[in-house]
């Protein structure tokens, strides 16, 4: 390989957001991505090597057979990581107005319930918060749908499990559930929800484990509560652990909560798989819209990994108590909002995220030219011979090379005020406050998501905020709702956080992690060369004990390079991996592991654990192949419309125009190997 000079690359005054060491020294081109939604066709690859939407229907996605665990053993994989999550696509997580996040479980109660209605249940709730004399029981609305009717049911116990939901044919009434008021005068209030989420749930063998209580006499009161109100359904018993007591509580095996008809039973157990098509939709916005028609939880659908919202996607998903039947009966209404339904099938379990080998993408990059050349430099056939030499010598070096598998902007939230890495920083060093005022740090416009933001900052008024935040924002809108109940103070700010759902929590500090590999894949390659150095972290593919979660690698076949092997040229730089840190990674021994070390002292994270107890966050760490190579890539040069409008026109102008097919492993940005081609900002 030819060393190039580390570039950053400006827009305005400040750096973009992922740090620009090219592999290769081709000059590059410039061109538009994304001018129009079909020129950016993601289409996932699953766990056979096979895209999606060309896949046979008896491939079903809950398939566990013998073969297909052991080509899973064979893959190698992009992310050799301990509990990632990672999106295989460059999924726009973070804190932006348009940026899909992992679902929520549980509506917004202002779309399932409307405006007006959620507004009394939260006055109805700060009343029995507040313990004034209230009514002893609030109308919700009558709903004729049993689907409908359960899914308020659902989302209402989610929301508020200290609440009882009764159905009076049609009417769904709810009062507070003296049950958890017991129980809260007893525990903690956050436990006694906890602990009626864990009730809820009902998850056959799962347990729920109180604070250590080092009372006995309290701890007698808490079992015979337990026992007296429950018993039926579970079973509790105290142990010790360092010194301390607590109360761990287990479902039993065969408890029955509750009488279910014939019907219930039998949807608990169906699963149903399709191929979603879908257009300009984030997943997460797809899977609620889906979720509401179909009267079941965003949570009850599961798939292999979030992909683009400015792209054409095709990816495997599976939904839970849907029979295919009524999958097809709602195909119409789905296509009205832009999604696609097919190969609709029966299946056995869910789908597992990270449970895919990659995706293929078909883009179109339009508008080439070369860097800094005149509209009149364009013109004529040699133009156009240049353009194609530029093009050739470009994609043949990355097909040849790859390029540096930096997590893209989109990783970060590109375009922001507030990039979600700085939240990240701030969950880490459990600067609570903070971390929530740079998430409701609002972006230069007027638009309603950033008036909300912006009078958040300016008033410390969570109540008035939740008023102007739109219903499209359910992240904020919780967030609000929770700082509105428990105070903006640092107590206030962890309950804040508290409720979003855990996956969403994970991501800021995942986001942080990122740009500290971002920038140490940058530093490596800057300051070590591109040869493989004594000291570097390597992976090999014989003899990989790999786990069936996709990614997931034992830490002892992480192989440290010897100064014999650096010499012999053993390794090459495609196996070099650099660790995001993590309590449970190790770090190369070599100068990069003073960079790290470095690097964390001056975000203040020199003594971290890497852990957040108070929400429940731990981040063990993983490792990132230094470099990706794209597979199966080539392209084709022609005419076409430079697209400088939303939709084509017959009237736009022609000229040259690149289409490019390629397939990644997944959690490997298309941006970013664009990037690498063109040598500019995609």
């Amino acid at each position: 390989m030819t060393e190039s000079p580390v570039k950053v690359i400006m827009k305005g005054d400040e750096p973009v957001n992922v740090p620009a060491y090219f592999i290769s020294k081709h000059e590059g081109f410039v061109g538009s991505i994304k001018t129009f939604i079909e020129d950016f066709v993601v289409t996932e690859i699953d766990i056979n090597g096979q895209k999606v939407k060309t896949a046979q229907a008896v491939q079903t996605a809950g398939c566990t057979s013998s073969e297909e665990n052991q080509t899973n053993t064979e893959l190698k994989e992009n992310l050799y990581c301990s509990g990632s999550q990672d999106a295989d696509v460059s999924s726009d997580w973070g804190s932006g107005s348009d940026t899909p996040l992992p679902a929520l479980g549980s509506f917004d109660l202002d779309v399932i319930l409307g405006p007006s209605v959620s507004e009394d249940l939260e006055q109805f709730v700060m009343t029995l918060r507040e313990k004034r004399p209230s009514g002893p029981e609030l109308s919700l609305g009558s709903f004729s749908d049993k689907h409908q009717r359960a899914n308020v049911h659902r989302a209402v116990r989610h929301r508020f499990p200290f609440l009882l939901t009764v159905t009076i044919q049609p009417e769904i009434r709810v009062r507070e559930d003296p049950d958890y008021r017991e129980l809260a005068r007893l525990v903690r209030e956050e436990e006694a929800e906890d602990f009626f989420r864990f009730i809820d749930a009902k998850v056959r063998g799962s347990s729920y484990t109180f604070g250590p209580d080092d009372s006995k006499e309290h701890r007698t009161a808490v079992h015979h509560f337990l026992n007296r109100r429950f018993g039926k359904l579970v079973e509790t018993k105290s142990f010790s652990s360092q010194g301390r007591t607590s109360i761990s509580v287990r479902l039993r095996e065969h408890g029955k909560p509750k009488k279910r008809t014939a019907e219930e039973r039998k949807e608990e157990d169906i699963y149903s798989a399709f191929t979603l098509r879908k257009e300009n939709l984030e997943t997460l916005e797809a899977i609620s819209y889906m979720a509401a028609t179909l009267g079941v939880l965003p949570s009850d659908f599961t798939y292999a990994g979030i992909k683009d919202k400015r792209a054409v996607t095709y990816q495997s998903m599976v939904v839970k108590k849907v029979s295919p039947q009524r999958l097809k009966e709602k195909a119409a209404e789905f296509e009205k909002r832009g999604m696609r339904l097919s190969q609709i099938r029966s299946v056995n379990e869910p789908l597992k995220l990270g449970r895919l080998r990659g995706n293929h993408f078909d883009l179109v990059v339009r508008n080439l030219r070369p860097h800094g050349a005149s509209d009149e430099s364009l013109s004529g056939a040699d133009g156009d011979t240049r353009l194609a030499a530029l093009v050739k010598e470009a994609v043949e070096n990355v097909k040849r090379r790859g390029f540096v598998n930096y997590y893209g902007p989109q990783r970060f939230g590109s375009g922001q005020s507030v990039l979600s890495d700085r939240v990240g920083l701030a969950l880490l060093k459990e600067d609570m406050v903070n971390a929530v005022r740079l998430f409701f740090s609002p972006e230069d416009s007027d638009d309603p998501h950033s008036l909300a933001k912006r009078h958040f900052l300016q008033t410390d008024n969570p109540k008035e905020s939740l008023a102007l935040m739109p219903l499209s924002k359910p992240r904020e809108r919780l967030m609000l709702r929770a700082l509105n109940r428990y105070g903006t103070g640092p107590d206030g700010c962890v309950q804040a956080w508290l409720s979003l759902p855990h996956s969403i929590r994970v991501f800021y500090p995942h986001a942080y992690c990122s740009r500290v590999w971002n920038d140490a894949a940058a530093h490596r390659l800057s300051a070590m060369g591109l040869g493989v150095r004594q000291g570097d972290l390597v992976w090999t593919q014989t003899g990989q004990n790999r786990t069936e979660d996709a990614g997931e690698i034992i830490s002892p076949q992480i192989h440290v390079v010897t100064r014999d092997e650096e010499q012999a040229g053993v390794y090459a730089l495609e196996q070099v991996l650099l660790p995001m840190p993590g309590n449970s990674v190790k770090y190369p021994e070599n100068a990069m592991r003073a960079w790290y070390q470095e690097r964390l002292a001056g975000d203040g994270l020199a003594e971290s654990r890497f852990r957040v107890s108070s929400l429940k966050l731990n981040l063990p760490g993983c490792y990132r192949p230094l470099l990706a190579v794209p597979h199966n890539l080539s392209y084709q040069l022609h005419r076409a419309a430079c697209g400088h409008g939303a939709k084509k026109q017959e009237s736009d102008p022609e000229s040259l125009a690149l289409s490019l097919n390629f397939d990644l492993d997944s959690s490997c940005y298309a941006t970013i190997c664009l990037r690498e081609i063109m040598k500019c900002e995609t």
